[in-house]
């Protein structure tokens, strides 16, 4: 059956399987985006977050009010707004009243609500619950005209489809979600700094982030720590809406008698427990061998040497009044301090990454990735509306009574006209309509009010009243006409929360090197011994004779490498792959060493093509054999995976070559390249980019089939090299001068001949 005859078939209002298919799973995702997983930049509550708070409200369940089993609470909020299984709801609630996990807890909780040691809450019939004196921030305009309210799952109640949010709640406790192909990471942040950005956006609506990032710095987590990423690093984060952040554990030097120390530590970072740290000490201390192994890795032996060199006792002495509290004691009052704790935070989640990922449901409806400006400033749209309902609201309110006590002045004034109109009328209400010029509104409330509210002392209190709900009249008024005015109602109400539930800061703000275990590794030469097939090995100091090695029978040297036991080996297979191998892991004696597929994890069909080690803020001059190339930092080719990183971008014809180091200015040097059939190329430095992965730049035009085949780094305008002759003996070659000159040109020239084929460079590596 052909398509058109299959076309001819379907209804009219038929849709393809597969386009039914498309929009079936779209809408099915935009449910979870926006109906679960994210929050919304208004209130910052994700939806079963938001019904949760308003079933308690409507409960009554205030922070003055007693203690409510979590089970009548989750009942009523499945049974009225939120049809989905009670587990979903529970842990919901618990997560708004775990102190640990939220910088400013929306629920007081009762029991066991879990701990930071990962011990789940125990059961909801077991616990009880109130809203926090917080949660005010988020209900207290509920009733106030502020939001709308949209009817409930089933049509039968009514639920605000946001909450009205004093401040920024979408910063202070952060959010953590995954929907379908997105997710979000919003980590907390300080109420003083939110609220002081704030004020600046609705003072400035220009301001910068950078202008931002002076009342907020940084992130700020329940459990406090130390932030230790660059300020860069962070500007960024808050500039693109995504980064990720260094974090450190809080700890101190405690000194005992007679010298002896020890640490202890009294801070953690977010996401890490006690139990998790313990555990890890154990796992490094007492490796157990890895499935399918015969024997502890390298790694993890060297990483047990270490730590049972430095650690003696950990113990857990974290109690009631110190809620974290690790004391960690070393092997020898020798020890220095910062080693000591450089191994530890290396090899245990006392420092840790956190990840930065600001995506939320903004105020038109979309879910998006935010920067920290964009965010307050929606925030601010967002309050400057509620603020500008609740005066129409109350405005209304206030002009119904003024009517209601225009009329009761009336009567007051004619209340013997009023009782005789009264009694005389069969239809009392029309005729004080007619007689006295009131309302209906006014007319019905005369009918309902007692007697004694006519007495003259309540037309004093009435006449008072009057009179202050007109003052309050013209200060409405005079707000609603004002945008000036209702923006700096705004303003003061954000400083008047900020005075009363604002706190100081507990994440410390120091930038901090990345803790390295290389710190506490002895700086000692070394000389790593690469062969032909595969096998390295280490040497203790540098000048080995190679000629005294031996090797496998089949097999030869490849790299003879002196360099320090705290520089990374990097090696760079004919993919464009790099990996790190770390000298400490390589093996030292007599023997042949172990096979480099030991330590790394080389990609299919690749093999070992470079290998070079140096400090990893060096710079390094690297290209490939189609001669394109880039300047980059031997820590740009650094990774702790085994199975490498991505750096160079290849074609398959093309070979890395040798790195060589940049020994002098960029500014001033200059770069020689060497083609196959012995043309050289000198270039400016500057010309060529500096990247820290891909193709690079062309360095050096080529014949189809003249690949380049060296390169040289020149100090200044001297070209210094060794070229080694077809009969294998090398002579130094030296250009400077006019000699020097004559080779310079732009990049991607072609080069004028200079050796001979099969001539090449040496390289000073």
């Amino acid at each position: 059956m052909n398509d058109q005859v299959v076309d001819d078939l379907m209804p009219d209002d038929a849709l393809a399987l597969g386009e039914y298919a498309e929009r079936a799973y779209l809408e099915y995702a935009m449910s979870v985006v926006k109906g679960r997983a994210l929050p919304d930049v208004a209130d910052g509550q994700k939806p079963v977050q938001r019904r949760i708070l308003y079933a308690m409200r409507r409960m009554g369940l205030v922070a003055s009010s007693k203690h409510v089993k979590c089970a009548k609470v989750v009942g009523e909020v499945l049974g009225n707004y939120h049809p989905h299984g009670d587990s979903a709801a529970y842990e919901a609630m618990v997560r708004l009243a775990q102190d640990f996990v939220m910088r400013y807890p929306l629920v007081d909780g009762q029991g066991n609500f879990g701990s930071r040691d990962g011990d789940g809450a125990a059961a909801m019939r077991y616990t009880e619950a109130r809203l926090t004196p917080f949660a005010e921030l988020l209900l207290s305009e509920l009733d106030q005209g502020t939001v709308d309210f949209i009817p409930n799952y089933d049509g039968t109640s009514q639920e605000p489809s946001l909450l009205p949010a004093r401040l920024p709640m979408v910063l202070l406790n952060g959010a953590s979600g995954i929907a379908v192909g997105m997710a979000t990471e919003i980590p907390p942040h300080n109420l003083r700094e939110v609220a002081a950005a704030a004020i600046a956006v609705l003072e400035n609506p220009e301001v910068s982030i950078s202008e931002l990032r002076q009342f907020v710095p940084a992130p700020d987590f329940p459990g406090g720590g130390q932030i230790i990423s660059s300020d860069q690093d962070i500007q960024n984060a808050y500039e693109s809406g995504r980064g990720s952040l260094r974090v450190r554990a809080k700890w101190e030097v405690e000194q005992l008698a007679r010298g002896q120390w020890r640490i202890i530590v009294t801070e953690l970072p977010p996401g890490t427990s006690t139990q998790k740290v313990l555990l890890e000490i154990e796992e490094a201390t007492n490796p157990q061998v890895k499935a399918g192994k015969k024997a502890l890795s390298p790694e993890q032996q060297t990483i047990k040497t270490l730590m049972t060199g430095l650690l003696d006792k950990v113990r857990d002495d974290s109690d009631q009044n110190s809620p974290v509290r690790i004391v960690l004691e070393p092997k020898s009052r020798t020890v220095d301090p910062n080693e000591f704790m450089a191994a530890l935070l290396t090899h245990t989640c006392l420092e840790t990454s956190v990840s930065m990922n600001l995506v939320m449901v903004g105020r038109d409806g979309r879910p998006q990735q935010k920067n920290l400006k964009q965010i307050i400033s929606e925030w601010c749209s967002y309050r400057f509306d509620t603020v500008t309902r609740r005066l129409q609201h109350r405005l209304s309110q206030v002009e119904k009574r003024i009517h209601i006590l225009d009329g009761r002045m009336i009567a007051f004034l004619h209340i013997e006209e009023v009782i005789r109109v009264i009694r005389e009328s069969d239809e009392p209400k029309p005729a004080l309509m007619s007689a006295f010029g009131l309302s209906e509104i006014q007319a019905e409330d005369i009918l309902e009010i007692r007697l004694r509210q006519l007495a003259r002392l309540e037309g004093f209190k009435i006449e008072a009243e009057l009179n202050q709900l007109k003052e309050e009249e013209g200060q409405l008024r005079h707000l609603l006409g004002s945008e000036d005015a209702r923006r700096q109602l705004v303003i003061d109400e954000i400083r008047a929360d900020a005075e009363k539930y604002g706190d100081d800061r507990r994440t410390h703000i120091e930038e901090a090197q990345r803790a390295d275990a290389a710190k506490v590794v002895p700086n000692e030469p070394v000389t790593l011994i690469v062969s032909k097939n595969g096998w390295i090995r280490a040497r203790t100091g540098h000048g080995i004779d190679v000629g005294s090695l031996g090797f496998k029978e089949g097999d030869a040297l490849f790299a003879a490498i002196e360099t320090r036991t705290v520089y990374p080996l990097i090696v760079m297979d004919t993919k464009g792959r790099t990996y790190q191998i770390d000298p400490t892991d390589i093996p030292t004696g007599r023997g042949d060493g172990i096979p480099i597929s030991t330590l790394i994890e080389l990609q299919d069909k690749a093999k070992i093509s470079q290998i070079f080690s140096a400090p990893p803020e060096h710079a390094l001059m690297v290209a490939n054999t189609g001669g394109y190339g880039f300047i980059c930092k031997l820590s740009d080719m650094m990774t702790r995976q085994r199975a490498g990183k991505v750096f160079m971008t290849l074609e398959e014809t093309e070979k890395p070559l040798a790195p060589v180091l940049v020994t002098s200015a960029i500014e001033t040097s200059y770069a020689a390249f060497l083609s196959d059939a012995g043309k050289l190329l000198l270039v400016q430095a500057s010309e060529i980019k500096q990247l820290p992965k891909g193709k690079g730049v062309i360095l050096m035009g080529l014949d189809k089939d003249d690949p380049l085949a060296s390169m040289v780094w020149c100090d200044g305008t001297k070209f210094v090299s060794h070229i080694t002759l077809r009969t294998g003996r090398t002579e130094e070659v030296v250009l400077e001068g006019d000699r020097f000159v004559e080779f310079v040109g732009k990049r991607a020239r072609k080069g004028k001949p200079f050796l001979k084929r099969g001539q090449s460079l040496g390289s000073l590596f």
